[in-house]
Formats: C-alpha cells, sequence, structure tokens
C-alpha cells in the first residue's frame, strides 16, 4: 500500500469522495513497507478536528498530535507542563476527524519516565480514551524497557532521539544533538536498542544530517526526520510551522510553505474595515 497519493488539485479534488470510501486505515505496517521500497513519507502535526479531517483528506499517512500544542495551541514555553488530560483531549479530536491516517498521541513529561508501569498506564488512556492509534515517548537508555514492556502489551510505540524537547532544560535548550564521534555512537546505539524493543518508528530530531543518514541505515524501521537532514525515510513539521502561522524565530529546518498569518490578518482588518464603514453585511446577508 502506497502510503501517500500522487494525486493533486482538482482532480484529486473531485475524486475524494469517492476515493475515501475506498481507502483503509494506514497501519505501522505500512510504514515499514514504504521504508522497503525506499518511498519517502510524511507527518504533520495536528491538535484539532478540522485540521486532522484536513490531512486525512489530503492523504496525510501519520498525524501526530505531538505535545508541541503546549507552545503552539496552549501558550506554554515549553512542552514540559503539558498534562496526560490535555493531551488525551486533543488526541480525541484528531481522531475523530481522522480515520485514515495514523494517529499518534504523544506521552508528555512525567507520564512515562518513572518506568514500565507508569507507561502502561499513561499509553492504556491514551489508547482507550483518545482512540489514538500509537504512542510517541522520548529518549533511548531506560526507555528501551519501557517500549519493550508497552509493545508486548499491544501498544505500538513510535520512539524519539536526538533533540528530545521535553528534556530540553537538561539539555539547557534546544541545541543539535549527536555532535562528536562519542555522541553520535550512543544515538545509533540508542536507536538500534529501540528498534530491537519493538518500536514501529523514530523521530530524529536536530541532528547533523550525516548521523540522520548513519541512523535510517542502522535501523529496519523507519525514521522520521525534523532537522535530521534528507537522509531519513520520512519527515515531519508542525502544522503551523508549515502554513506560516508561527511567531518568533523558527528553527532552521522549518520551511513554511504558505503565509495564512498575513492572509488571515488581511482578512481581519477587511471585515473591521467594512463592518466599520457599513458595507458588511449587505442586502444579499441579510434574512
Amino acid at each position: 500500500m502506497s502510503v501517500h497519493s500522487t494525486e493533486s488539485g482538482e482532480a484529486s479534488s473531485r475524486r475524494s469522495d469517492s476515493r475515501a470510501a475506498d481507502r483503509r486505515p494506514v497501519t505501522i505496517h505500512d510504514l515499514r513497507a514504504a521504508k522497503d521500497r525506499g518511498e519517502r513519507f510524511v507527518m504533520l502535526t495536528a491538535y484539532d478536528h478540522g485540521s486532522a479531517a484536513l490531512l486525512d483528506e489530503l492523504g496525510v499517512p501519520v498525524i501526530l498530535v505531538g505535545d508541541s500544542l503546549g507552545m503552539v495551541v496552549l501558550g506554554y514555553d515549553s512542552t514540559v507542563p503539558v498534562t496526560l488530560d490535555e493531551m488525551l483531549h486533543h488526541t480525541r479530536a484528531v481522531a475523530r476527524g481522522a480515520p485514515h491516517s495514523l494517529v499518534v498521541g504523544d506521552l508528555p513529561f512525567g507520564t512515562y519516565q518513572d518506568g514500565p508501569s507508569q507507561a502502561l498506564a499513561s499509553a492504556t488512556r491514551m489508547m482507550k480514551e483518545a482512540d489514538a492509534n500509537a504512542v510517541k515517548i522520548e529518549g533511548g537508555g531506560p526507555m528501551v524497557a519501557v517500549t519493550e514492556h508497552l509493545v508486548r502489551a499491544g501498544i505500538p510505540v513510535m520512539g524519539h532521539l536526538g533533540l528530545t524537547p521535553q528534556s530540553v532544560h537538561q539539555f539547557g535548550g534546544f541545541k543539535v544533538q549527536g555532535r562528536g564521534r562519542d555522541a553520535a555512537e550512543q544515538l545509533i546505539e540508542d536507536a538500534q536498542a529501540l528498534a530491537g524493543a519493538g518500536a514501529f518508528c523514530l523521530v530524529l530530531e536536530a541532528v547533523p544530517s550525516e548521523l540522520g543518514e548513519r541512523v535510517t541505515q542502522a535501523v529496519d524501521v523507519p525514521t522520521i526526520g525534523i532537522g535530521a537532514g534528507p537522509g531519513t525515510d520520512g519527515q515531519v513539521l508542525v502544522w503551523h510551522d508549515l502554513l506560516g502561522l508561527s511567531t518568533g524565530r523558527l528553527p532552521r529546518f522549518v520551511k513554511q510553505y504558505a503565509d495564512l498569518r498575513a492572509d488571515i490578518a488581511g482578512a481581519v482588518k477587511a471585515f473591521q474595515t467594512e463592518v466599520a464603514d457599513g458595507e458588511y453585511p449587505g442586502p444579499e446577508h441579510a434574512y
């Protein structure tokens, strides 16, 4: 099964309704098959029903309900304050809107680091209460045993190595990871250990491009890069970054494919002007 659609534009729009009935949900096995074929794929974040429904309609194979919602939706200064209840709330909305995409829910800081039992309790809630298809956890080392425990319980696990935002205070900020021979070798070992423990996919964030490619070649599960160079099996971006809705300084790896912030500002200003001038609502908008 291809994890992405080659159709676009008006033709794709006309076919969307009929094709939706023929589509089956993307599974973790589809991602592995894509890697085996050398087919690159994307993952995007979503935090609400509407955006998830659009991404699902567009054939985005993987949707991550990231704890990045803490910064881009809830106004926190990092992902650390995000609670499990907040993640469940947003993941439920996304899952309702995306019946075909693989929906991955982040387990937030403090909900799995205490070990396998805590992780299983949190992941079970994510699967049962939020209808996620998989969970994502950050880190190697002790997270290998956590991953193995969750996989044995029937919960698909996406790993996350490199810059792990929940550990931002330990890192001393959002800094590139895996520089230097020892750090690179440790990251490769962690990746292999996580894959061996049953992780179906690995996110690699903010690592040198050469290391991203080395990890991808060293494991038989798909890798998804974000600031890890072009050598990974897939790429992920935050929804708000992709669309030009983010403010402030953006990471080097972000490419903005639209400037919706400017478009929205123009629309709001036009509405304000027309109301002030008495142009809106016009006769065609009245009952």
